[in-house]
């Protein structure tokens, strides 16, 4: 089967591509999205990015310490716009504990890109939830509150020691529509622990290991979803009456034609699985936190990358690498949300690879001696885990997928 190539720095382009994708893309872009971020990269390229310019997070000098042998690594992210899909399930069903899972969404989604630079203990974790008081009740913010400390004692209890600095939360109803929930983490470490994508080379193997399933440290099945596409995947899935019901949960400005114009219900029953569709796009974000800690501590110095397959999916490793082809022949299967999703939005398989981790999120770079190691260590937490890709040298950076969908290559 011919390739199907994907210049992700030209997105802006239409001569260059295919109408079909530009269909999706002019869609994605209406909602108000961006996989590629290409305006924000712009404006900040000439910030300073730390230490190690292609560390997967941002790496400082030990400012508060003052010891060269120490460094500070800092994240700012959030749930995105997991929290309107809360607002929905919440108004609809009258559950208030699905805001829990968002609290862990904030979290993670910054616990987890820390890892893969290595840090993987002490960390300071502080919180902005910003509200429509008129929409969203103190119950609301208790139950994120709550989540929040239900999912760091859950950590702790595995060494992964995450320290509440407190937070801010904050009425904005003239900026904000129901609510948002942002978070900073920082840890300050060892520079000799740190994991650095500069260090993948030709050679290293691939190990992935899966967003879905029930991790032991999981209360239910995860669909694997995390906290990436999910405006898209909310339009698409669900259908019209949501927007005749809740106007308050979308941008006014959008394309009607693009507002809710899937066929599902959130509580339709998601085939093969044992949740709805509203508990399985709200799964919350996997945390590998207990997996890479344990599995640092088995091979330490042999990690040559970890890639947390979110913003960017599995063409995130392009902004890390240098002269080299990322071959992903062999993913794990496609969970049915992810299906489903293409099914409903008719994306093409290409743009669902690069949105959506489609069931494999983290992407762990080792020698092919030590894959055996990490794949031990995932099912060790009941985390399935195989080798999918190898690296190549290549006269420029690329991400070639090879899949029961098509062959598609990333530059």
């Amino acid at each position: 089967m011919k390739a199907n190539v994907v210049d992700t720095r030209k997105e802006l382009f239409p001569s260059a591509f295919p109408l079909f994708y530009f269909r999706f893309m002019e869609k994605y872009l209406q909602r108000g999205v961006s996989a590629g971020k290409e305006e924000v990269h712009a404006a900040v390229k000439d910030l300073y990015h730390g230490l190690y310019p292609k560390a997967f997070c941002k790496i400082y000098p030990d400012y508060l310490g003052n010891d060269d042998a120490f460094c500070n690594v800092m994240s700012s992210d959030g749930s995105g716009t997991k929290s309107i899909l809360a607002y929905l399930y919440w108004k609809e069903t009258g559950d208030v504990s699905v805001w829990r899972g968002i609290a862990q969404d904030a979290i993670v989604m910054n616990l987890d890109d820390l890892l893969c630079v290595g840090a993987t203990d002490n960390f300071l974790y502080t919180s902005i939830i910003n509200r429509n008081k008129n929409l969203i009740p103190g119950e609301v913010i208790a139950e994120i509150i709550k989540g929040s400390k239900e999912f760091i004692e859950r950590m702790n209890d595995f060494g992964v020691r995450i320290h509440a600095m407190g937070g801010e939360t904050a009425d904005l109803g003239d900026c904000v529509r129901t609510t948002t929930v942002d978070a900073t983490m920082t840890v300050r470490m060892k520079k000799e622990n740190l994991v650095l994508t500069q260090n993948i080379k030709p050679g290293d193997v691939i190990v992935g290991l899966a967003s879905d399933g029930k991790a032991s440290y999981e209360e239910e099945y995860n669909s694997g979803i995390s906290s990436n596409g999910l405006t898209s995947a909310r339009h698409d899935l669900l259908a019209k009456l949501y927007a005749e019901k809740y106007p308050e949960s979308f941008d006014a400005a959008i394309n009607g034609k693009l507002v809710y114009s899937g066929t599902k219900k959130l509580t339709d029953v998601l085939e093969g699985t044992t949740l709805n569709i509203g508990k399985a796009v709200l799964s919350p974000t996997r945390t590998y936190a207990p997996i890479i800690k344990k599995l640092l501590q088995e091979i330490p110095g042999q990690v040559h990358g970890l890639v947390n397959c979110t913003g960017g999916a599995h063409t995130k490793v392009l902004h890390y690498i240098q002269n080299l082809s990322i071959v992903k022949n062999n993913l794990l299967p496609v969970p049915p949300l992810f299906k489903l999703i293409q099914q409903e939005s008719k994306t093409d398989w290409k743009e669902m690879f690069k949105v959506l981790n489609c069931g494999t999120r983290l992407d762990v770079y080792v020698e092919e001696k030590y894959a055996s190691v990490v794949i031990e260590t995932a099912k060790l937490f009941e985390v399935d885990a195989q080798i999918i890709g190898y690296v190549e040298a290549a006269e420029k950076s690329e991400v070639i997928v090879k899949s029961a969908y098509g062959e598609f290559v990333y530059l």
